[in-house]
């Protein structure tokens, strides 16, 4: 699914436009972000692609990883 990750208020947050959802990132695995999971505060993870530093706001493909 499509996830836009962007900055705002130094709070990271992700966009899911396909269920109109912005949630709060609450946790990382890496700390540059791409190539881990991230832990959304409704309690989604979602695995993000590796991707070279990008600035934000960034769109990218990322899958929902079961615990």
């Amino acid at each position: 699914m499509k996830v836009t990750i962007r900055i705002n208020a130094d709070v990271l947050s992700a966009y899911i436009p396909k269920k109109d959802l912005e949630e709060p990132i609450i946790s990382v695995e890496n700390e540059d972000l791409w190539g881990g999971s991230i832990l959304l505060r409704n309690g989604w993870r979602l695995a993000l692609p590796h991707l070279p530093q990008a600035r934000l706001p960034v769109t990218a493909e990322a899958s929902i990883r079961r615990h």
